[in-house]
């Protein structure tokens, strides 16, 4: 606060000290200074106090115009237009707030709608004989459904911490109901699963879970060669769960791979296809964050990629409760 006093005042500090030392070397040199008039030292005095706020008038005058209408003392007038600016911004903050909560319902309705005719096509699936049609079909609804799916926790990753059940989660289970969701992927790829959590259990949302699983399964899935891979296990470090995923697919680019958790950022390989967004690790990301899980992300280029899923240490509340 000192400091901040000395900075606003630190051009009068200045004259005051300049004048002081000016009046003292009157004083000296003017060997008849005792014969001088009172009237002599007022008039040096105040021709330089009036230089000196003059300057300062022709220095201030543009930035006190816009407040010469109100009545008080510069600083105060500064202070209530700021408390007045503050107000509208305010004001704004909101209604763009609910303009957003608006088009966010607008998106979440769109997408539920949309659920609507992916439901009547895997009915209408189920009629088609022909094996390799039914199959490519399979996988392209899998696609489509998991980009709607994707834009659905978007959406609702805005309001996450409305939106979460902490409780007891059987990470198998989380786990297997994801692969059998990209089952006809895996089969056109013809890949191995091999799955080793037995009785992992962590304390989490099982639903947000899910999606943080899904998306670094269809990673793993879509970057994957034919007839590969993919190994999930889980082991415990430092009183941490840890859930791994690896594949023996193309892995990621060294320069790319600190990059993998921004936003929109495909990588040089996600441009060589349609079908990357950037968007999957990214929301993968945003909530594992949320849920005080932490992502790590270990690839070399060529020989596939390792994801750690590290779930945080339940604490002494959980404890009490038996959770």
């Amino acid at each position: 606060m000192i400091r901040l006093f000395i900075r606003q005042y630190l051009s009068a500090i200045f004259f005051v000290i300049l004048l002081q030392l000016l009046m003292n070397l009157i004083l000296f040199l003017d060997t008849g200074f005792h014969g001088v008039s009172l009237l002599y030292l007022n008039i040096i005095w105040f021709t330089l106090v009036a230089g000196y706020f003059s300057l300062r008038y022709v220095k201030d005058r543009k930035l006190m115009k816009p407040y010469s209408k109100f009545r008080g003392t510069y600083y105060d007038v500064i202070h209530e237009d700021y408390k007045e600016q503050l107000a509208d911004k305010n004001i704004k903050i909101q209604e763009q707030r609910q303009i957003v909560l608006e088009r966010q319902d607008e998106l979440l309705a769109w997408v539920h709608e949309m659920k609507s005719p992916l439901t009547a096509m895997q009915l209408l699936m189920e009629k088609v004989e022909n094996g390799e049609v039914k199959e490519r079909i399979e996988n392209e609804w899998l696609r489509l459904y998991l980009l709607i799916d994707q834009q659905l926790h978007a959406t609702r990753l805005m309001t996450i911490e409305l939106d979460n059940r902490i409780e007891k989660v059987k990470v198998k289970d989380v786990l297997i109901q994801e692969i059998k969701a990209l089952r006809s992927w895996c089969f056109e790829k013809q890949l191995a699963i091999d799955l080793e959590v037995d009785n992992l259990t962590v304390h989490s949302d099982a639903k947000w879970l899910g999606f943080i699983v899904r998306q670094i399964l269809s990673n793993a899935v879509k970057y994957s060669h034919i007839g590969g891979e993919i190994r999930i296990s889980s082991q415990i470090v430092k009183e941490q769960a840890v859930l791994i995923v690896q594949d023996d697919g193309i892995g990621i680019k060294r320069e790319d791979l600190p990059r993998v958790f921004r936003k929109s950022y495909t990588g040089t390989i996600g441009r060589e296809t349609s079908a990357a967004t950037g968007m999957g690790l990214y929301l993968a990301k945003q909530a594992a964050q949320s849920l005080h899980i932490v992502l790590a992300i270990e690839s070399t280029e060529g020989a596939g990629t390792t994801v750690k899923i590290t779930f945080p240490i339940m604490n002494d509340y959980q404890k009490t409760l038996g959770m």
